[in-house]
């Protein structure tokens, strides 16, 4: 607690990013942690739990009059997978589960998402909480059913419960999409000034359209300016970011930005 509270009145600027910000705290405390992985246990609990349930969701979509609108709602649900944050522990994924799917999202956005997919050729992939990438895994195989070619982007680093290579090879990510990158540093989200030349690449030229899981994410690139569309999707888990989103808190989210 020390070490973080002091990273974080260093750290804190009101121009500043709050995804750097909050790095700098976490790097401090995993520093005087001594540990650089204090979430693996669960990362790991995350992952059988969300796996044991695949079955269940898969019917859910196969019984939904409309298949995409399920499997967003289903990566979405997957979000609340996030340590401390929506479940201090992942077992109550399931008791939350059945009003998780409840939610709905905006038709508006589905369809204009749905229509960038259609036009698209590569999707980046931005991946979030462990856990909630073994729900990803529906969302990628109706991305690739279409044709599509999938890249994934997990953490260069481990930090929070978010997925690193390690995490997405232990789950077969590998095994569903066409290649894996990393964000190239330990950081909050993903930042652009870290990230390697593939991914670099891929950002500015390759994809045609970016898919991005979670606050984390979205806190980290939404004042970016990108070069290509970028569809966030989450749940709005603290109040800054359903007000910068502009909806109730614990809103289920789809929001696609355009480059300027």
């Amino acid at each position: 607690m020390k070490a973080g509270l002091k990273a974080y009145a260093e750290a804190f600027s009101y121009e500043g990013n709050s995804a750097e910000i909050a790095t700098s705290v976490h790097r401090s405390a995993y520093s005087a942690l001594g540990c650089n992985d204090p979430y693996k246990e669960s990362k790991i609990l995350s992952d059988e739990i969300a796996g044991k349930h695949l079955g269940i969701l898969k019917s859910f979509i196969d019984n939904s009059k409309d298949e995409f609108e399920a499997v967003l709602k289903t990566v979405i649900a997957g979000n609340v997978l996030d340590i401390g944050v929506a479940l201090d522990d992942p077992r109550d994924l399931i008791s939350a589960m059945d009003e998780i799917l409840r939610n709905d999202l905006d038709a508006n956005e589905i369809d204009r998402l749905a229509n960038l997919i259609d036009g698209s050729g590569t999707i980046l992939y931005l991946f979030d909480n462990c856990g909630e990438s073994q729900f990803d895994k529906f969302l990628i195989r109706h991305l690739k059913r279409l044709g599509k070619r999938v890249v994934g982007v997990v953490k260069g680093e481990p930090i929070l419960n978010d997925v690193t290579m390690e995490d997405a090879l232990r789950i077969g990510l590998d095994r569903e999409l066409d290649s894996i990158l990393t964000t190239n540093s330990f950081s909050v989200g993903i930042n652009l000034r870290k990230i390697g030349d593939d991914l670099r690449s891929e950002m500015g030229n390759g994809s045609t359209i970016i898919i991005s899981k979670g606050m984390g994410n979205y806190e980290s690139l939404s004042d970016e300016s990108l070069k290509v569309p970028i569809a966030y999707l989450l749940k709005a888990k603290c109040i800054p970011v359903a007000n910068s989103l502009g909806v109730p808190l614990g809103e289920h989210v789809i929001r696609i930005v355009h480059p300027e």
